[in-house]
């Protein structure tokens, strides 16, 4: 590594301007003749240092000096290296204070009113930046913000490509001016009533390091260790690594660039004796390049996290997720790395680490986004060791992402601090969570843990947002909600072989199940939703057919990538073409529809979704129509005469050019006029236009999630589904096309 480290250097020296390039930004404490002695801003005057634990202290001086740092009765001495670093660590103490700091050299440092207590780092994104002058309540609870037991440091907000060494920021005693001062808003609210409420509780002086910044996401906050510890991000990790100049991946991707660029350069000053053109100068490659945007992975760990360790704390809080929205369980991979990633840092052990499930709020589209990333924060918060999750699904506001009741927040965080921390016995933490399903006739009974005093509804009304389905037929549909004890029985009116529940299962959720603390259940689903074959059940004259394309819709785009393609491998003749198309909605209702007709076409190429460059243009009346579909809106028969379909990759528009009978020439229907561009718009639709029908449509499918899909008429506008623009609407989406051999 060190020859590698040599060779680099020497190469660089050739190039200097790309030398200064990727130097430039790199970030060290540069060697000092002379400089007096330093401390980071982590310490200062008023500041908390974490009781029962060895006590970190760095800083820097001139090299070679001698420093000594005194703290009551301990001292300690270290010597500054050649860099003019130092550090020492003290002996662990118990809660006490005020202490006066001293650190000596050729110049003293003091730091006065010093307390040893209980210290807690505070981040996130807005939900946690989000001020005390802000909430619920603010002027009184500002102006009651006098707490002598409460220390308070913001850390600037602040994203760098390099991990820095220290930060801008102060401590300050909690009183109402600076409580209310800088952030946004003041000192993160969420943090001030955690912290309030441990300091009046335990007796001792709380310190809190506020660290966040607004519409961040996760992988922002992690540092390199984090996501090289999780499996699942090895992908990220790779990425990560390419932008550290001080990894070894970095390190030899840049060794063979700087190659490219002494080959260039030997070849351009060749091609300048030789008065010939200089061949063009390689480009430097993009993945070397640190990060340099604030949601890039690390650059909020290097500004804003890397200068407080390893001073030393108690634990986290954690309030993001926002940013994060549709990444499902993969969300609990990026919490698995920031979690491992912080431990790793600190070098402390598995230290607690608790964190605020996202409240509900209308984000608009898919509301199983919201309940699919608490499934990963739940399912993060029982699976990595000595973390706890804080449920406030019944304090949000589905109008404001930002909900104004932060002291309930901070709240359910000192709970979880006080019982699993701190050791209080019975003390209620958490609320209601999934322990068992299990199947009781018509009904399911699920179980609970931390049902502590019995299961409640808050408001005093039925229990809302359970939901069942059955083993044969049908969606998700609400269930009637029965409290016996610790469990809770559902059924369901139309339900009678119930397989699958689930609770709170979308963003707009805000249900009223609670234990006698008050503490509300999480969203979660159980059991096994049935996976029905719909077509080998309803449509025998398909088991005579065979799949030429399968397709799954949700992969959509520009480019058209079967599942299965056999349309090389089928060279028998064939005479009937059929099409299936299956549509799950959030709620696991399905629409299905298969339709089989007289071959139109001899090419097998031709007769899946028809792409530009396929040569799939059909507008044409089809024979024999065999209808088959649970949707009751779509007529069913065999040897229906009022098939026809339209098939292109081109634009199209409303004019009935073709004649087609019962077609409007005034909106988008089964009667439409193609245009002479090949590659555009797009529609793949089979009709009944006797029935005044679209019986599916697919268009526009180079736009992926903003695709048009549908079985049957649109309620409204289009009835052929033009700039329906609702692929994204599906959680499911299938496309078979088949023939019928003979």
């Amino acid at each position: 590594m060190k020859k590698l480290s040599t060779r680099i250097t020497q190469r660089l020296a050739r190039f200097s301007w790309l030398g200064l390039l990727l130097l430039g930004s790199s970030v060290g404490t540069p060697t000092m003749a002379h400089a007096e002695v330093r401390l980071p801003h982590v310490f200062g005057s008023h500041m908390v240092l974490q009781q029962a634990k060895p006590l970190n202290v760095w800083g820097w001086a001139t090299p070679g000096e001698t420093v000594t740092v005194q703290l009551g009765d301990a001292t300690q001495t270290a010597q500054a290296n050649e860099r003019g670093e130092w550090k020492v660590l003290l002996p662990a103490m118990k809660a006490s204070g005020p202490f006066q700091f001293v650190v000596k050299g050729s110049s003293t440092v003091t730091l006065d009113d010093v307390m040893v207590g209980e210290v807690w780092l505070c981040s996130g994104q807005s939900n946690m930046e989000m001020g005390l002058g802000m909430v619920n309540n603010a002027k009184e609870e500002i102006a009651a913000a006098d707490h002598p037991g409460l220390r308070l440091l913001m850390v600037e907000n602040k994203w760098t490509p390099q991990p820095q060494s220290d930060l801008n920021g102060t401590w300050k005693i909690c009183t109402p001016a600076t409580v209310a001062e800088g952030g946004w808003n003041g000192f993160s609210a969420t943090a001030y009533f955690f912290g309030r409420e441990l300091n009046e509780k335990l007796g001792v002086t709380v310190g809190l390091i506020d660290a966040d910044w607004g519409g961040t996401r996760i992988e922002s906050w992690t540092p390199p260790e984090g996501f090289a510890a999780v499996p699942a991000l090895q992908a990220e990790s790779k990425k990560v690594q390419l932008g550290d100049p001080r990894s070894p991946l970095h390190q030899q991707r840049l060794a063979q660039t700087l190659e490219k660029f002494e080959q260039w350069n030997q070849a351009a000053r060749h091609a300048m004796t030789a008065q010939e053109l200089v061949p063009p100068v390689p480009t430097f490659p993009d993945e070397l390049q640190a990060p340099h945007d604030l949601q890039q992975a690390t650059a909020l760990q290097n500004g804003m996290i890397q200068p407080v360790k390893p001073f030393p704390i108690r634990g986290a809080i954690w309030y993001q997720g926002e940013s994060n929205l549709g990444e499902g369980m993969r969300y609990a991979e990026h919490m698995k790395a920031l979690v491992t990633g912080w431990r790793t840092l600190w070098n402390a052990g598995d230290f607690p680490f608790y964190f605020v499930q996202i409240a509900p709020f209308n984000y608009g589209g898919n509301p199983e986004r919201e309940a699919e990333l608490w499934e990963a924060q739940a399912f993060a918060a029982k699976t990595i060791p000595n973390v706890g999750m804080a449920v406030v699904n019944d304090v949000g506001n589905l109008a404001d992402i930002h909900p104004k009741d932060k002291q309930s927040v901070g709240h359910r965080l000192a709970l979880l601090a006080l019982a699993q921390t701190y050791g209080q016995k019975d003390l209620l933490y958490s609320g209601p969570t999934f322990k068992a399903l299990t199947k009781e006739g018509d009904a399911l009974r699920v179980t609970f843990d931390h049902a502590d005093g019995g299961l409640a509804s808050r408001d005093e009304k039925p229990l809302s947002w359970f939901e069942v389905i059955d083993a044969d037929e049908g969606g998700f549909v609400q269930a009637n909600a029965r409290i016996d004890g610790d469990s809770v029985v559902l059924t369901a009116p139309d339900v009678k072989h119930p397989v699958a529940m689930r609770f709170a299962w979308s963003g707009l959720a805000e249900p009223n199940l609670r234990n006698a603390a008050g503490l509300p259940a999480s969203a979660f689903r159980a059991g096994e939703v049935p996976k029905r074959d719909w077509l080998g059940m309803n449509v025998a004259e398909a088991k005579k057919y065979q799949v030429v394309y399968d397709l799954d819709l949700t992969k959509l785009g520009a480019a058209i990538h079967y599942d299965v393609d056999n349309h090389q491998k089928i060279q028998q003749p064939f005479d009937r073409i059929a099409y299936f198309v299956e549509l799950q909605d959030a709620n696991f209702n399905t629409q299905d529809v298969y339709v089989s007709m007289d071959a139109f076409t001899a090419d097998l190429s031709k007769i899946g979704v028809p792409v530009f460059g396929s040569g799939a243009e059909f507008q044409q009346n089809v024979t024999n129509l065999n209808v088959y579909a649970n949707a009751k809106s779509i007529v069913t028969g065999l040897g229906l005469t009022g098939g026809n379909i339209e098939f292109w990759p081109n634009n199209y528009d409303k004019p009935n050019a073709a004649k087609v009978p019962n077609a409007s020439g005034d909106t988008f229907d089964f009667g439409d006029q193609r245009s002479e561009l090949g590659d555009g718009y797009g529609c793949m639709q089979v009709h009944n236009h006797d029935a005044r029908q679209t019986i599916f449509a697919i268009n526009h499918w180079r736009e992926g999630a903003h695709a048009d899909v549908g079985i049957g008429n649109q309620a409204k506008d289009n009835p052929d589904w033009t700039f329906a623009a609702n692929a994204a609407g599906y959680r499911a989406m299938r496309l078979k096309v088949l023939v019928r051999c003979r």
